[in-house]
């Protein structure tokens, strides 16, 4: 792939990863806490790809922490970037499957299990992560 069309990609991935945290802000302010800290897990996790993307990578997963330990035997540079950043993907991925599935935790639906202070949190860490990506591809 051309660097113009891993840019573009990149910058596509990114785009959808903003879409993302925005449905996650107005879950928050719906109060579907449970919705909203899923959706920011995935502006984590698209924004990682995006970063993946522009260096003409395969990402694979969804796993936040992963997909950014991986870039350390892919793009040093990136994962130097990013590697303070590893406790936080690992916090957004414990909100990939549980606010989603009735089965994810014991005795509760999602939308029982997580608070507002759950979603705030999740916001946190997925602004976080994409405003240091945001400066990467700017």
């Amino acid at each position: 792939m051309s660097t113009e069309k891993s840019t573009v990609e990149a910058r596509r991935w990114f785009q959808t990863a903003e879409s993302d945290l925005e449905t996650a802000r107005v879950l928050h302010r719906n109060r579907r806490y449970a919705h909203a800290c899923f959706h920011a897990q995935q502006a984590g996790e698209k924004a990682v790809k995006a970063l993946w993307y522009l260096r003409a990578g395969d990402p694979w997963g969804h796993s936040v922490q992963k997909l950014i330990a991986d870039l350390e035997s892919f793009d040093t540079g990136l994962f130097a970037a990013l590697r303070g950043l590893l406790p936080d993907g690992s916090k957004l991925d414990k909100y990939y499957i549980p606010t989603r599935y009735p089965n994810g935790l014991p005795d509760l639906v999602p939308d029982e299990a997580y608070l507002e202070d759950d979603a705030l949190s999740a916001i946190a860490l997925s602004e976080k992560l994409m405003e240091r990506i945001r400066s990467i591809l700017a």
